[in-house]
C-alpha cells in the first residue's frame, strides 16, 4: 500500500479520496506523487524562494532520484569494467593510451628508461655529495638538531660524525664533484643531471624500493615500467615492454617490478644472468613453425573459451605471453646476444654489470620501453647496504658498476640513442654521515643522491643540495613521488592523468602527491 506520511483532512484527502474510488480501490502511485508535490508547492516552498527556483524534493521523490542516480553509476561503472576486461590485453593498452593523449599528454622527450639500482643504498657523501664541514668535524657529535631523525638501526644523539675516506675531484666544463672511486663516470659528468636533495620517508630496504618502484611502501602497486607499459602500450611485438635484470635476489623479493592490480600483462619479465637468460623459451623438442602455429592457435582457443565467464587478467597475460614467447625464440636471443658486438664494444662495457648494461643498450635499440638492473655485488651480503666497514664496502661497489655506467652513456650518445632514452642512477635511500659499529653508516632517506642523464634532463647540473653534514635535503628538496611525476612527463605523460581504477578509486603512480620538477628539464 502507498501512503504518504502527512495526508490529512481538507481538499487534498478528497482529491484522494476520490482517486481511490476510481482506481477500484487501489490506490496510483503516481496520483500520490501527484498529490505529495501539490502539498509541497502549496505548503513546503519557503516563502523567499526566488522565482524559478526548484523544488525542495518530499522524501519519496528525494528518494527514487538519488537510488536511480546511484543505481545508473553502478552500471555504467559495471558495464565499463566488462568492456575493458573482454576487450583483452592489447585493448587496455590502447585504454591506457588513450587516457594520456586526451588531454594527459605533453612533448614527450623519451621513448626508453634504464634505471640502475643500487640496492642496499649509496653513501651520498662519499659519491656525489661531499662535505667539507663533516670532514672538519670527524669523530664529534652531531648537531643537536638531528637528534630526533628516526633511523633504523642508530640513535643519532648516540653516534659521532664520520668523515668520507674518499677523495673527489671537479670533472668536466662542469666542475660537478664525482669521488675518485668512480673515475669513468668522471670522465662522463658534463652528461650527468646530478640531484643532491632526495628524499622520503622510509628508513627500511623492502618498503623504501617498494615506494621507489611503485610509489607506495606497501605491496601491491604496479611498478613504474608497468605504468609506463599500460599508459603507452608496446613499441615492439618481439619483445615485452618491460624488462628486469637482477643476478642475485632482491629484499623485497619480484614484486616490486610486477604489475599490481593492472591487468598482469604489463608485468616485467626478468632476464636471468648467465648463457641462458630466457629458460625455457625454445620447446624441447625442435617443431616446425607450422606445427608451433597450430599449437598456439589451439592453446589460444581453449584459454579464450575459459576465459569467457571468468574475466580474470592473469589468464588474459598468460594467453598474450604464449604468443609473445613464439616471436621471441627468434628476437629476444639475438637481443641478448653479446657475440654480435665487435669486441671493443664488450671490452668498453666489461663484465657482470657491464654485460647487463650492453643488453639494455641492445633492448631499447629494439623498443623495450623500461629497463631495470639491480646491482647487488657478488652475493646479497655484500651489497651497498654498508652497517660495518663503509668505506671499503662502497668502494668495492663503486668498481664494480663504474665502468658499465660510464659505458652505456658513452655507447647510447654514440649511437645516437642517449637523447631519447634516459637513464637513472641512484638506491632506494642514501647512508648516514654518523657512524654505525664505529665503522659503518646506517639508512638515510633524509637527504641522498642520484643521477640522472638523456631522455630530455639538463647536462652537467647539481640541483639540490642537503644540509653542512649531508643529512637532510634542505635546498630545493625532491621527494620520489616528483621524481616519478618528472619521469612521466619525460615520456609525454601527465602523472595526475594517468590512473586506473581500483577498489573504488583512481590510483596513480604519484599517489596524490608529486609535482615535476622542471629545473632539470632541458
Amino acid at each position: 500500500m502507498w501512503t504518504d506520511g502527512d495526508d490529512g483532512a481538507g481538499p487534498d484527502a478528497a482529491a484522494s479520496s476520490s482517486q481511490w474510488e476510481k482506481s477500484g480501490g487501489r490506490r496510483s502511485p503516481d496520483a500520490d506523487l501527484r498529490s505529495s508535490r501539490e502539498r509541497r508547492s502549496r505548503d513546503s516552498t519557503p516563502a523567499c524562494a526566488p522565482d524559478g527556483c526548484a523544488e525542495p524534493a518530499g522524501r519519496r521523490e528525494w528518494l527514487f532520484r538519488t537510488t536511480g542516480a546511484l543505481g545508473a553509476v553502478a552500471l555504467a561503472e559495471l558495464l565499463g569494467r566488462d568492456a575493458r576486461l573482454a576487450a583483452g590485453p592489447a585493448a587496455r593498452e590502447i585504454t591506457g593510451s588513450a587516457a594520456v593523449s586526451g588531454g594527459g599528454r605533453v612533448p614527450a622527450r623519451a621513448k626508453a628508461v634504464i634505471c640502475l639500482h643500487m640496492h642496499g643504498g649509496p653513501s651520498q657523501v662519499d659519491t656525489f655529495d661531499p662535505k667539507p664541514a663533516l670532514q672538519a668535524r670527524d669523530g664529534q657529535p652531531p648537531p643537536e638538531e638531528l637528534h630526533r631523525l628516526q633511523l633504523q638501526f642508530t640513535d643519532v644523539s648516540r653516534q659521532k660524525l664520520m668523515a668520507s675516506r674518499q677523495a673527489f675531484t671537479r670533472c668536466g666544463e662542469s666542475g660537478i664533484e664525482i669521488c675518485d672511486s668512480l673515475p669513468r663516470l668522471q670522465r662522463c659528468a658534463d652528461d650527468l643531471c646530478v640531484i643532491r636533495s632526495m628524499h622520503h620517508e622510509q628508513f627500511n630496504h623492502t618498503p623504501a624500493i617498494w615506494f621507489q618502484n611503485t610509489g607506495s611502501s606497501l605491496p601491491g602497486r604496479p611498478s613504474l615500467g608497468a605504468w609506463l607499459s599500460y599508459g603507452l602500450g608496446a613499441a615492439t611485438r618481439d619483445l615485452p615492454t618491460f624488462v628486469v635484470m637482477h643476478a642475485k635476489p632482491l629484499k623485497p623479493g619480484p614484486g616490486v617490478w610486477g604489475s599490481g592490480f593492472l591487468p598482469a600483462v604489463h608485468q616485467g619479465m626478468r632476464l636471468n644472468a648467465g648463457p641462458v637468460p630466457i629458460p625455457s623459451l625454445r620447446p624441447s623438442i625442435p617443431r616446425t613453425a607450422a606445427d608451433e602455429r597450430a599449437g598456439l592457435d589451439y592453446l589460444r582457443g581453449l584459454n579464450a573459451r575459459h576465459a569467457a565467464a571468468r574475466h580474470d587478467s592473469r589468464l588474459d597475460a598468460r594467453i598474450a605471453s604464449y604468443e609473445l614467447a613464439c616471436r621471441m625464440q627468434a628476437a629476444a636471443p639475438e637481443a641478448v646476444d653479446l657475440s654480435r658486438e665487435t669486441r671493443a664494444t664488450r671490452d668498453l662495457y666489461g663484465p657482470n654489470f657491464g654485460e647487463q648494461c650492453l643488453i639494455a643498450r641492445r633492448l631499447v635499440e629494439r623498443g623495450v620501453r623500461c629497463v631495470q638492473i639491480y646491482h647487488v655485488g657478488p652475493d646479497p651480503a655484500n651489497d651497498w647496504d654498508t652497517h660495518g666497514a663503509n668505506h671499503e664496502g662502497q668502494s668495492r661497489r663503486m668498481q664494480e658498476v663504474d665502468q658499465g655506467c660510464a659505458a652505456l652513456l658513452v655507447d647510447l650518445r654514440a649511437r645516437g640513442l642517449l637523447d631519447e632514452t634516459l637513464v637513472v642512477w641512484g638506491g632506494e635511500f642514501g647512508r648516514t654521515p654518523t657512524t654505525e659499529g664505529g665503522s659503518g653508516r646506517d639508512h638515510n632517506p633524509y637527504g641522498y643522491s642520484l643521477w640522472m642523464a638523456g631522455g630530455g634532463v639538463r647536462r652537467g647540473i647539481v640541483h639540490g643540495g642537503t644540509d653542512d653534514f649531508g643529512f637532510r635535503a634542505v635546498e630545493a628538496p625532491v621527494h620520489l613521488h616528483d621524481l616519478n611525476a618528472t619521469l612521466l612527463h619525460l615520456f609525454g605523460i601527465d602523472h595526475e592523468r594517468l590512473t586506473w581504477r581500483h577498489s573504488g578509486r583512481d590510483f596513480r603512480l604519484t599517489d596524490v602527491f608529486g609535482k615535476v620538477v622542471t629545473p632539470i628539464l632541458a
